[in-house]
């Protein structure tokens, strides 16, 4: 594959990817992407991993089966990126719990709509070694959060560790009523 902005903005638009997911998958920042696409190539070793996500046309395939799983779903479940909380997909169940529509929240991290122990989980999740893969779920009592846009009622969540089809993990979030 040819490298040139236009094909770096073509291939990231057929994946409906963000420069931003870009960008974190890459270690870089989006500012980084943009220049990219506006014509300022990247370093050869750039170049190469950019090669690696964009080589296999599974990556949409599985990702779009992935989000119909979750949108089909009869439980409140959703999606999101484990490393920026981005929301990926959600279960039709979780979005009417929701005072807005999906696409207010779709591709935001949720983080800033956490309860206190959601928080609190997130904050052991190093000393848990959940980004080592030495736990790949979580369960966890969570209060309210007291927000009137996204609501978190007080019950049982579990959270499971999957890898995405571009290699980055993701968290699906189910609650137990």
């Amino acid at each position: 594959m040819t490298i040139s902005g236009a094909g770096i903005r073509r291939m990231r638009l057929l994946r409906s990817m963000k420069q931003q997911h870009l960008a974190e998958l890459l270690g870089v920042n989006q500012a980084t992407v943009s220049r990219w696409e506006r014509g300022q190539l990247p370093s050869p070793e750039q170049a190469v991993k950019l090669e690696r996500i964009f080589a296999s046309p599974q990556h949409a395939a599985a990702d779009a089966a992935l989000r119909r799983l979750v949108e089909d779903s009869v439980r409140p479940v959703h999606l999101i990126c484990d490393s920026t909380h981005r929301l990926l997909s959600a279960s039709r169940l979780r979005q009417a719990e929701w005072r807005a529509p999906l696409s207010t929240f779709l591709g935001r991290s949720l983080f800033s709509y956490a309860s206190t122990e959601i928080a609190a989980a997130e904050q052991s999740l190093e000393v848990r070694g959940w980004h080592e893969g030495r736990l790949l779920s979580l369960t966890f009592d969570t209060g309210a959060n007291g927000n009137a846009r996204l609501p978190i009622a007080p019950g049982r969540v579990t959270w499971e560790r999957i890898r995405l089809s571009d290699g980055s993990a993701g968290r699906l979030v189910t609650t137990i009523r």
